[in-house]
């Protein structure tokens, strides 16, 4: 049945079938196929795969962003971005990563971060100086670190699929979120050195001050977030609410950027994205009830450990799996389709599972960056007006920088669990 189930899932990318509508034909047609199980399953399975609090959290963090984007909160972050290392070189470089940084703590989400960010950056890059092409690759690269940065979208999903702590797996992403953004940097230094990209002008104390006066609302929200769920005051979808009133307020009443009609359009947007990514969760929850029904958790614990017991080989042969299936396959359509498979041989290895989420996110990031299918790199190379094939010629030094941070965080494990533990204990 699960050799059927590929061909019939391989078949339906390649005739072009979008990947939500190929996982929900699949597991379909699997379990028609099945005579013993009833028809009314499939529909069963569609709701309840939706049918959770905490997934409630993804339309608010969704809607969090896309207000932030419009409501003058980016812009003033870029500005303080600016004022921090802009004066370094490869300026605008820099600032366009720490932006992304600072834009983590309150998204959640790798595509608004890259729409958000790059509506301001690419185009005062690209007049700086700095060719398109880069300005693109360096958006896109950086826009990663917003679901490992907490808040984040992909650890609620994969704490719901793994019933794992999503404040933990939010700790958790805090360091190799910082590592990523620390070894962009290095990349942006090393690339702006060789071209001769410039730096900016060092600003006065009182710029300095002006920027952070400015940004500071806006930065209070990453505390309210992570300090409430860690300290055990909100849940992570209580925390998402408050994200999405802050975040009104701040574009209402503080930055006063936000009218009616915006509001109203921005709700429209967020409405029809979050559409997209529950349908995506409800077809991939039916195929992998399907793939769960028929044992194929324990069937690759069964294959993968008659090549290796050894968790360091294993966990190197996972990543290049996740990485090669991340240049294909959509993000949040891979979480839900290999977690549940891929939990027994986890379990089996003795591996935390906030080390394995972390991990696991952080390689699917990457493959939102890399061709042919990846999301922030088509939002990227739209703002840039650029064609992908420019874009993959500027990318590869910052994918470098990100696998070796994601061999740092699959090998040192302390990493990812260093805060959780300090913070919530073990």
């Amino acid at each position: 049945m699960l050799g059927t189930m590929a061909i019939i899932f391989v078949g339906l990318l390649a005739i072009g079938a979008p990947v939500a509508v190929a996982m929900g034909l699949t597991g379909a047609i699997a379990v028609t196929m099945l005579d013993e199980i009833p028809l009314e399953v499939i529909a069963q399975r569609f709701v309840t795969g939706v049918d959770s609090f905490p997934l409630l959290a993804v339309p608010f963090f969704i809607l969090a962003g896309a207000l932030m984007n419009t409501g003058g909160t980016t812009q003033r972050l870029v500005r303080l971005a600016n004022v921090l290392v802009g004066r370094f070189t490869g300026g605008l470089g820099h600032v366009n990563v720490v932006s992304n940084m600072i834009m983590a703590g309150m998204s959640g989400s790798a595509a608004a971060d890259a729409a958000g960010t790059g509506s301001v950056l690419i185009p005062a890059m690209a007049r700086a100086g700095y060719s398109r092409p880069f300005a693109a690759a360096l958006t896109a690269a950086a826009s990663t670190i917003g679901p490992i940065i907490p808040p984040s979208i992909p650890f609620v999903v994969f704490g719901v699929l793994a019933s794992v702590s999503i404040g933990r797996l939010f700790l958790g992403g805090a360091i190799p979120g910082l590592l990523m953004g620390l070894y962009l940097m290095a990349a942006v230094y090393i690339i702006a050195r060789r071209r001769g990209y410039a730096r900016g002008a060092k600003p006065t104390g009182g710029e300095v001050w002006a920027a952070f006066r400015d940004a500071l609302p806006a930065l209070m929200l990453p505390a309210i977030i992570v300090w409430g769920i860690a300290g055990g005051v909100v849940t992570p979808t209580e925390a998402s609410v408050l994200a999405v009133l802050y975040a009104l307020f701040l574009g209402t009443v503080v930055y006063r950027e936000l009218n009616w009609d915006s509001t109203f359009a921005i709700f429209g947007e967020a409405a029809m994205t979050t559409a997209t990514v529950m349908f995506i969760v409800a077809a991939s929850a039916l195929l992998a009830w399907v793939l769960t029904r028929e044992q194929a958790g324990p069937q690759l614990v069964r294959l993968v450990t008659s090549v290796s017991t050894d968790p360091f080989v294993i966990l190197l042969v996972l990543n290049v799996i996740l990485l090669v299936l991340g240049c294909f396959l959509e993000t949040l359509s891979l979480m839900i389709l290999l977690v549940p498979v891929l939990l027994p041989l986890i379990k089996t290895l003795g591996i935390d599972p906030v080390h394995f989420g972390v991990m696991f996110t952080l390689n699917l990031m990457i493959g939102l960056i890399t061709p042919p299918v990846g999301m922030s790199m088509f939002i990227t190379c739209r703002i840039a007006r650029i064609q992908v094939a420019e874009f993959a010629r500027e990318i590869w030094p910052f994918v470098i920088a990100l696998v070796a941070v994601l061999l740092m965080v699959t090998y040192f494990p302390a990493i990812v669990l260093f805060l959780p533990n300090l913070v919530m204990g073990n």
